[in-house]
């Protein structure tokens, strides 16, 4: 220090003293002792985890707490929206330390597209000849369902999602890179690189002075992304078309190819199980689908329809083990899953069922009318004979009625909700998921007539079962009724001609003596 007295108040500013430099340096000792904080509880976080960490201290009342925090984080956060920006825009997850919130299940890594049946002889993709074979290729048990692969691939990891985020950002943006991705390997969409532009220009630099910016990019993004899903199940694989086809085939839509079908196959399913072969089955309903409007129909749609036998055991006959199969193969096994597939199957066993004792009822009640004429040579039972009508009306109206309900109160108006969505266009895969699980949740509980009580869910649909049983047994008797009154009265009318020989015999002696 300059000992000049002169100079003394000149060269005053430029003294350094150890209280100009704690002044000085008192800034960047807060910011090492926050930055020291951070460090030490940031020992064992990485990731969205780190960057939550930091962004705790961004809520303080002191405005130089809050900008340090806040460059700090401008920062830091940039590898988290560098792979973010990635997974948004490119389909890509380049995640070496697990430090991102969506998270690979490695074990899907290698897994591949398949339908699994839900009847035994499953099927797979289609042969070469274009039909469907087994699925022979699932040996090394890499091939899953799609609803699979989107469930179980990737994985929503909350703990490393920022929460200047949100969890309901979160959530859509893990779904939107599988509309993006997933879908543009497997539904073969070469027109997703024009998608993938339009998905690029709604978002600019992603940082985290602009979460506002980084919201509306998303929003924008997943629209796009959503409407290409839709345009791609809707219109290149023809969603509407297979549910169309379940809803008329399966589900019994198309009223004269069932009629065919019954008639084509009511006598085959009456004889024993063991006796049915397979071929048989699918002629018939080859012969269904050329005799009905079914015929036109897509090629793609009929062609997927098959005819089976379940598993059987001794003593069941063919309406016990007769049913329709709809195969389907990847990307629209990730709405028709197993799973989805059973229960259609369950609903057709059932509704089949119905129809079948509808015709079985028509056709007791047509010849107990029409063979009136020979009741009348048993007088003595025409009162049962009254009996006997007046109990089949009953049976025809409940049948009807049951047919009505599911049909039209329940088929009718679940598959207009339905089909009211996918017009709209609007969601993602989860939702079209959601709306479809709805759609046979609604037909399951109400035409299976399901409980809600919990150990009684099929209480209804066991009576039901033992009235169609009743009614089979009691159309069985009144044919049995029919054989015994038709074999009495030809043993009345031989009596009657007997009778008539010998008068005109007696007469006859008579007249000569």
């Amino acid at each position: 220090m300059s000992s000049n007295p002169v100079s003394h108040d000149s060269g005053e500013a430029s003294v350094l003293t150890l209280r100009r430099l704690d002044v000085w340096i008192n800034d960047w000792r807060l910011r090492m002792r926050m930055m020291s904080v951070c460090v030490e509880a940031a020992r064992d976080t990485h990731g969205g985890a780190l960057v939550n960490l930091i962004h705790g201290y961004a809520d303080n009342g002191d405005p130089f707490v809050r900008k340090f925090t806040d460059q700090l984080l401008e920062e830091v956060s940039k590898p988290f929206f560098a792979t973010l920006h990635k997974w948004l825009f490119s389909g890509e997850l380049y995640d070496p330390f697990a430090e991102f919130f969506v998270a690979l299940d490695q074990s899907m890594t290698q897994a591949q597209y398949a339908h699994p049946s839900p009847l035994a002889g499953g099927i797979g993709q289609p042969s070469a000849d274009g039909a469907f074979g087994g699925d022979s290729e699932d040996i090394l048990g890499l091939r899953e369902s799609g609803l699979r692969l989107w469930e179980t691939k990737y994985q929503f990891q909350k703990e490393m999602l920022p929460m200047f985020v949100g969890e309901v950002f979160g959530r859509k943006v893990c779904p939107l890179e599988l509309d993006t991705k997933g879908y543009r390997l497997h539904c073969h969409d070469s027109d997703w690189v024009i998608t993938r532009e339009k998905m690029s220009d709604t978002g600019g630099i992603l940082k985290y002075s602009d979460i506002a910016g980084l919201e509306r990019s998303i929003d924008a993004a997943y629209q796009v992304a959503s409407q290409r899903l839709f345009e791609v199940f809707i219109g290149k694989f023809r969603l509407l078309d297979h549910l169309s086809a379940l809803k008329n085939y399966l589900l019994l839509g198309h009223g004269d190819f069932a009629d065919r079908l019954m008639e084509a196959l009511g006598t085959s399913l009456a004889r024993p199980a063991n006796t049915l072969y397979r071929h048989n089955l699918t002629a018939h309903l080859d012969t269904a689908l050329r005799s009905s409007n079914a015929i036109h129909d897509p090629l793609d749609v009929r062609r997927r329809l098959d005819a089976r036998m379940l598993e059987y055991s001794h003593g069941e006959i063919g309406w016990d083990v007769f049913t329709l199969e709809y195969k389907v193969d990847a990307p629209i096994d990730t709405v028709l899953d197993p799973i989805s597939m059973e229960t259609y199957l369950k609903l057709f066993r059932h509704l089949w069922q119905m129809k079948r004792i509808e015709v079985a009822l028509n056709a007791g009640w047509m010849r107990t009318v029409g063979g009136t004429r020979n009741f009348l040579r048993v007088p003595e039972l025409e009162i049962e004979w009254h009996k006997v009508r007046i109990v089949m009306t009953e049976m025809i109206h409940f049948i009807r009625q049951m047919q009505a309900h599911c049909h039209l109160e329940v088929i009718e108006c679940s598959w207009k909700i339905l089909n009211d969505f996918l017009n709209k266009k609007e969601g993602d895969l989860d939702a079209l998921l959601d709306a479809h699980q709805s759609y046979l949740d609604r037909m399951a509980r109400k035409v299976l007539l399901l409980s809600s009580k919990t150990g009684k869910e099929e209480t209804i649909l066991s009576q039901v079962k033992e009235i169609f049983s009743t009614i089979l047994q009691y159309r069985e008797a009144v044919d049995n009724f029919y054989n015994y009154c038709l074999t009495e009265s030809s043993r009345r009318d031989q009596e009657l001609d007997v009778q008539r020989v010998w008068q005109i015999v007696c007469g006859d002696l008579w007249s000569t003596d």
